[in-house]
């Protein structure tokens, strides 16, 4: 994988994460996921820390693992 830019759009985030950028505005509507910068009234970006910080902190190690202990 190349190096994540230090801000990313939804669309590069999805591609990154293998998913749709309409499931990246489902998260953010309802307020779960990668954390986001809104700029203006419309432009969402992601912050590479706080894409990394995220993926980190949803790593599993089991199944029954509860999600966001790290």
């Amino acid at each position: 994988m190349e190096e994540l830019p230090q801000v990313l759009t939804a669309a590069q985030l999805a591609q990154v994460l293998g998913i749709s950028p309409a499931s990246l505005a489902q998260d953010r509507y309802r307020g779960r996921g990668v954390p986001y910068v809104k700029i203006g009234a419309k432009r969402v970006r992601y912050l590479r820390e706080d894409v990394l910080k995220y993926l980190r902190q949803n790593r599993l190690q089991r199944t029954d693992e509860p999600r966001g202990v790290a």
